[in-house]
């Protein structure tokens, strides 16, 4: 199923200037513990926090695809280096890509969420594995399949269009 963003999502995102104190990290985002979806629904005064937050923790890159830290972030202990805040691709989420090869990120994303990703595959020179946490949660992880590979993705997705 694909779905448009909610627009306060984007509103609370990029049009809300300052800090939030106190605000959910996005670690917390990408590893589905916390959700905009939700908030969209439910909290958007939280919405606005995050997206306040992360207005003064990252920017956009040149071409306006992704968001890099402005300082050093972490996700899972690894080096954050670009943040997909809406969607990727069919999947509307809220995603990182981390400086680490696949089987690091799933151990250390394994370790801090306290489960295994059950459903992996190999496949399209991909490597992939998911977690469904609920209705409109499911926790990815994905890189390409290659032993020099040094970054994955790792996300929380609300909808994905397969």
């Amino acid at each position: 199923m694909k779905t448009a963003l909610p627009a306060s999502f984007l509103i609370a995102l990029l049009a809300v200037p300052g800090w939030a104190a106190g605000d959910t990290s996005v670690e917390r985002m990408a590893t589905c513990q916390d959700s905009w979806l939700d908030w969209s629904k439910a909290d958007p005064a939280r919405m606005t926090a995050f997206g306040d937050g992360f207005r003064a923790d990252f920017s956009p890159n040149a071409d306006g695809t992704f968001f890099v830290p402005k300082t050093a972030k972490s996700v899972a202990g690894l080096r954050v280096t670009q943040v997909y805040p809406e969607s990727l691709g069919m999947g509307v989420g809220f995603s990182v890509v981390v400086d680490a090869p696949f089987d690091t990120a799933r151990s250390n994303l394994e370790k801090l969420i306290g489960k295994p990703l059950v459903h992996c595959e190999a496949s399209d020179n991909m490597r992939s594995c998911e977690l469904q946490l609920g209705e409109e949660r499911t926790l990815t992880l994905m890189a390409e399949d290659n032993a020099k590979s040094t970054t994955t993705l790792l996300g929380c997705y609300y909808y994905y269009e397969k």
